[in-house]
């Protein structure tokens, strides 16, 4: 059969990284990319950088990966659909949900695969995690607790923390447990002297009624990676950063000193820390993409809907920290579709 034809847009930080894979995946061929800004990171090889998307779509492609600025997406991703050709954009996938739902709807109309780069799926500990609460191991979930916060990503410019890196914490929520965002209040704060926030605090809550709450920020000097699940046996950490997943179990012998019981409330019980494979998580994600594309059963791709649902739920974050409210998300997009 023959291979792939794959072209890719933005040689950036990002876009370096794509390249990488793409050139290295089974059954597909790099042979176009683009950037006008030209390539900084020497990543096209023997490859013409082509000056923009019209350029590149006519070296002759299958499909295609977006890393350039979130402000560039809706554009690209409406001339690609135009052209026949299948998406991978990066995430989010557009500055809005007007955007989104445009893109959402031009490559279902045109019969295309469109998927949304949300890597954190793919990560290795969130992918166990996800698998064992489907499973029923930690019973009732009580709560999601998100941390994510380091420096001052440089090559950002045109969102805020809450497109570029709370969307990652949106969607691993409502994806790990399936189920979507009803309700968030958030509060954020500008300290870098951009016009975009650099902070924000997230409560929300969950159609299934999980209480979440996110921590995101690119203004600490460490950097953190974290997901707490909270349910009727225990907990699990994930640490996305080193893909390890961990349980804490509750107690199952009861604590005799009446005082400590009191004040520790649920007794602790054993601590498991998982041996998991951990695979790069862009790879899973090229090949999960590049398997959907052929058409084969039961690929984890993130749709063009499920990019949707998440940035309305990050407008309605802003929305929030801006008026001060809580905001209700009116449309319930289920996770799975």
């Amino acid at each position: 059969m023959t291979n792939l034809r794959a072209g890719l847009i933005g040689l950036g930080m990002m876009g370096r990284h794509h390249a990488r894979v793409l050139r290295s995946l089974d059954g597909v061929d790099l042979v176009g990319v683009a950037d006008p800004a030209g390539d900084p990171h020497k990543v096209a090889g023997g490859l013409t950088v082509q000056p923009d998307i019209e350029a590149l779509i006519e070296t002759g492609l299958d499909y295609c990966v977006v890393a350039t600025p979130t402000a560039y997406h809706e554009e690209i991703g409406l001339a690609l659909a135009s052209a026949g050709v299948h998406a991978l954009i990066e995430k989010p996938l557009s500055k809005d949900s007007e955007g989104s739902a445009k893109l959402a709807a031009a490559f279902q109309a045109a019969g295309l695969v469109g998927a949304v780069g949300h890597i954190e799926r793919y990560n290795p500990a969130l992918q166990s995690l996800r698998s064992r609460l489907l499973d029923g191991e930690l019973g009732d979930i009580y709560q999601i607790i998100t941390r994510r916060q380091g420096p001052f990503p440089a090559r950002i410019a045109d969102v805020g923390v809450v497109k570029d890196l709370a969307t990652h914490d949106i969607d691993l929520t409502a994806w790990v447990v399936g189920s979507p965002f009803v309700s968030v209040a958030a509060r954020t704060v500008h300290k870098s002297g951009r016009d975009h926030e650099d902070l924000v605090a997230v409560t929300g809550q969950l159609a299934d009624g999980t209480v979440t709450s996110h921590l995101v920020n690119w203004l600490s000097p460490m950097k953190e990676r974290v997901t707490i699940v909270t349910g009727d046996r225990g907990a699990y950490i994930a640490d996305t950063l080193h893909a390890d997943l961990t349980f804490h179990a509750n107690g199952s012998i009861p604590t005799a000193w009446d005082d400590l019981a009191q004040f520790r409330g649920v007794s602790e019980g054993d601590v498991v820390r998982y041996a998991i494979a951990k695979p790069e998580p862009l790879r899973t994600e090229h090949e999960a993409f590049r398997d959907a594309i052929l058409g084969k059963e039961e690929t984890d791709i993130v749709t063009m809907l499920q990019g949707l649902a998440t940035v309305e739920v990050a407008e309605a974050v802003l929305d929030s920290a801006r008026d001060g409210t809580t905001v209700r998300l009116e449309r319930q997009r289920q996770v799975e579709e």
